[in-house]
């Protein structure tokens, strides 16, 4: 790899020590943007003994993402994250891998036919706190529990509304701390054994105990009202259950929670459609001339119509600007790690002058980083940092390619894709609706895009929320 990543002190121990300092100030990647664009778009960095390549190079993403995906795998990330994801499609390779995305494929594909009337109930009950709300109100808590419950609905054939309140929190207590411990131990590659202190165990126990309560529940029930009419709603687990004629789901109940909700990542489930709605509603009250004109466009298509419809979300393209927008800001998983599983190699990086196809050992690590991609000024325009939805409507993007990674790609591309999108286009349209004044709090400070304070665990979220005034 022509370009190496300096570090003065043996073992990058003074790179992890600025990571650690960047990462306790909620800034790491923020720090890291001007490092990233000098040594950049693939570079050579050595940790801990270990040496690796990092690449927001789009050649380079497509040869591991996709025309090279056989030679490369998870590697130390399986151990890392198992405890918090257990067996599934996140912690898999190969035929194991293979075997689960099919099972979870075509139940994921019915819900693509699916109309959208399962996102009414969820919307209603966040619609009524914003209302019975006074003064700024944080809409990132309230993004959490609305997409659990649209995706534990999904999945399990009802909400999490239903289920106590205590374990509604604890769960997304635990959550949050379950996902900064595991991309900890990510970060410590071959050696995440290392760090498993007992409150992460006690955690991980406590999301699968959740999950548990939910998989019985669902394939005890039969979707029948009390009158023994059936209610309308599917369950996801019933058709996983249908394929495997056994009742041990739980480890696919947390797989496809994980998978379902995550911005993005990859990792890519609760979190896809919880980071879509949350940072679009982040981005648009600090630009209210987006706002106004998203708002003219649901005013034009939807109207005064509380059910949103396919073909009316299919209608609004400034919407899907707005959505993309988001998405190439802040991606749903900002970076990934893959490990070559045989020698192999990566078109670009290598030669006197970078532009020359670089040996990738077997056992080496390439750092996949679509945040530092989408950010890209020779791809996206001198303008790259702003948040800027009207690049999508003209030629300048239209053939960007593996340049925009919203939902991974690849064999591996996201199963969710279809249901994050939609949930996300109905709960912004409804909100807008409702209360076509939402603004940023009088007085709250706004930082350059990228600039705010971050938290960056398995998944990435605004460390100060997303407040706003909806009256």
């Amino acid at each position: 790899m022509k370009s190496k990543y300096p570090c003065k002190w043996p073992l990058g121990l003074d790179v992890l020590r600025s990571q650690w300092n960047a990462n306790k100030d909620k800034r790491l990647l923020a720090f890291q943007q001007p490092f990233v664009d000098k040594w950049g778009p693939s570079f050579e960095i050595s940790i801990l003994g270990s040496v690796g390549y990092t690449t927001f190079d789009p050649d380079n993403v497509e040869a591991v993402l996709s025309s090279r995906f056989d030679d490369y795998c998870l590697g130390s990330r399986r151990g890392a994250m198992f405890p918090f994801i257990g067996e599934g499609i996140f912690t898999q390779d190969g035929a194991p891998w293979k075997h689960s995305r099919d099972l979870l494929r075509r139940p994921f594909l019915k819900t693509h036919y699916q109309d959208l009337k399962g996102f009414q109930e969820p919307i209603n009950n966040l619609l009524s706190v914003l209302a019975s709300s006074t003064g700024a109100i944080d809409l990132q808590p309230l993004f959490f529990h609305f997409t659990l419950a649209t995706t534990t609905s999904l999945i399990f054939g009802q909400p999490v509304e239903s289920s106590e309140k205590d374990g509604k929190d604890s769960f997304a207590t635990n959550f949050d701390h379950a996902s900064w411990i595991t991309a900890l131990r990510s970060r410590l590659t071959d050696f995440y054994w290392a760090y498993n202190p007992s409150h992460y165990q006690a955690a991980c126990r406590s999301i699968k105990d959740f999950a548990d309560g939910f998989v019985r529940r669902a394939l005890s029930a039969n979707n029948k009202d009390a009158a023994g009419k059936p209610t309308g709603r599917y369950a996801f687990i019933e058709d996983l259950y249908a394929e495997l004629k056994n009742t041990t789901l739980r480890h696919y109940g947390v797989s496809a929670i994980m998978d379902f909700v995550r911005p993005t990542p990859t990792l890519r489930a609760v979190e896809a459609e919880y980071k879509l709605t949350r940072l679009d509603s982040f981005l648009l009250v600090r630009h209210p001339k987006v706002l106004d004109r998203l708002r003219d466009e649901a005013r034009s298509v939807v109207g005064t119509n509380s059910e949103i419809s396919r073909e009316l979300v299919q209608k609004m393209g400034y919407l899907k600007c707005v959505l993309n927008e988001t998405l190439r800001l802040y991606p749903p998983l900002p970076l990934n790690v893959r490990f070559a599983n045989k020698t192999t190699w990566l078109p670009r990086g290598g030669g006197s002058d970078g532009q020359s196809p670089v040996l990738v050992p077997r056992g080496l690590g390439v750092g996949i980083v679509p945040y530092y991609m989408h950010r890209r000024d020779d791809i996206w325009g001198k303008d790259a940092m702003d948040y800027r939805p009207e690049r999508w409507e003209g030629p300048g993007v239209a053939d960007v390619g593996w340049a925009f990674l919203p939902f991974h790609g690849g064999p591996r591309l996201c199963l969710g894709k279809d249901f994050a999108l939609m949930e996300a286009s109905c709960l912004i349209v409804r909100i807008l609706q409702e209360f076509p004044n939402i603004r940023l709090p009088p007085g709250y400070p706004v930082v350059p895009t990228g600039q705010e304070k971050q938290e960056l665990t398995v998944f990435l979220k605004s460390a100060d929320g997303c407040k706003v005034v909806v009256h």
